[in-house]
């Protein structure tokens, strides 16, 4: 999946997979995460966010999309 580099203190990239509905997120420690079944509004919130992390924890996280670490 190809990610976009995003300005965060937390986060290095942020990819999505519209025909799976799969967020991708590359954290500046190495980790990477899919978050599944996640709505493509959410994809574009997530990139246009202020703060990727806070927009992440509040709209994805704490909305207790299904995840798996992959790296």
């Amino acid at each position: 999946m190809e990610r976009k580099i995003v300005v965060s203190s937390n986060i290095r990239s942020i990819g999505y997979d519209s025909f799976y509905s799969r967020l991708e997120v590359e954290f500046l420690n190495g980790s990477i995460y899919q978050y599944f079944y996640v709505p493509s509004d959410l994809y574009v919130g997530l990139i246009n966010a202020g703060s990727h992390g806070e927009f992440l924890d509040a709209y994805i996280k704490k909305a207790g999309y299904a995840y798996i670490q992959v790296r």
